[in-house]
């Protein structure tokens, strides 16, 4: 593994080499000036009204789906009494606003890495307070089915993951579960729809034995939480004492 010192010159050579490929230009609106560090995502799109909004209370204590509205003491919403989750709690980032799911899209769809900064960043600024001290055991991404691996050549779950791990010393774990079928997308489905959809979808790799272990799911967006569910009951068969969940996004 890279020393830290090694590891800030690799990041500095890569976001030079970035540099002459893309102008210091917004990729999304084109006009304000943005940086690799930043994702290429200015502050103007940062502040549009469908830009980034970071998900403060009140929001479901379960799954994390925020609440506009008044709510003191713990409540659970409407998406969880229709699943039988498998993890503690899930939380997210921010909202799934137009803006972020254009660069989560854009990011997957269209191999654009050079939008994976601002994705980790607004990741890292959610989870690290949360997460830091927590005597957590593993950080597990959310695996992909290898023919969509192919397709995509990367996993962007890992690399979210891989950023999270850095930033809190928390170890990254990729080989404890595996996709074992090619579920397709999720996105037109209903809630109890997409849970059958990713029943049995997931197993162990292996048979790992993590008795005791807390341990965190990674994923970029969160709808109803069923495919991170499948994922955190997977860890709870082999052992696990405590799953959560973290994802970049929270969609409704």
């Amino acid at each position: 593994m890279k020393s830290q010192p090694a590891l800030r010159r690799f990041h500095a050579a890569v976001q030079n080499a970035l540099g002459l490929v893309f102008p210091n230009v917004c990729q999304l609106c084109g006009e304000q000036r943005a940086e690799s560090s930043e994702g290429y995502v200015c502050a103007a799109c940062w502040h549009r009204p469908d830009g980034v909004r970071f998900i403060r209370e009140p929001f479901c204590d379960r799954c994390g789906l925020p609440y506009e509205g008044e709510i003191t003491g713990v409540f659970q919403c409407g998406n969880c009494a229709e699943l039988d989750l498998a993890f503690s709690h899930a939380r997210s980032a921010v909202h799934a606003t137009r803006v972020v799911m254009d660069v989560i899209h854009r990011y997957k769809y269209s191999h654009a890495l050079f939008l994976e900064p601002f994705l980790t960043d607004l990741l890292l600024r959610a989870a690290v307070p949360e997460l830091k001290g927590g005597s957590w055991d593993g950080l597990v991404p959310v695996p992909l089915h290898p023919t969509r691996l192919r397709e995509r050549e990367f996993n962007q779950a890992e690399r979210l993951a891989a950023a999270l791990a850095t930033a809190t010393g928390i170890p990254l774990e990729t080989g404890w579960i595996e996709r074992t079928r090619f579920t397709g997308t999720q996105t037109a489905l209903t809630r109890s729809q997409r849970g059958e959809n990713m029943r049995g979808a997931f197993k162990p790799k292996e048979k790992p034995n993590l008795k005791g272990l807390r341990l965190i799911v990674i994923d970029d967006v969160l709808t109803t939480g069923a495919t991170t569910s499948a994922c955190a009951a997977v860890l709870r068969r082999a052992g696990a004492e405590e799953v959560i969940v973290w994802t970049v996004a929270r969609g409704t």
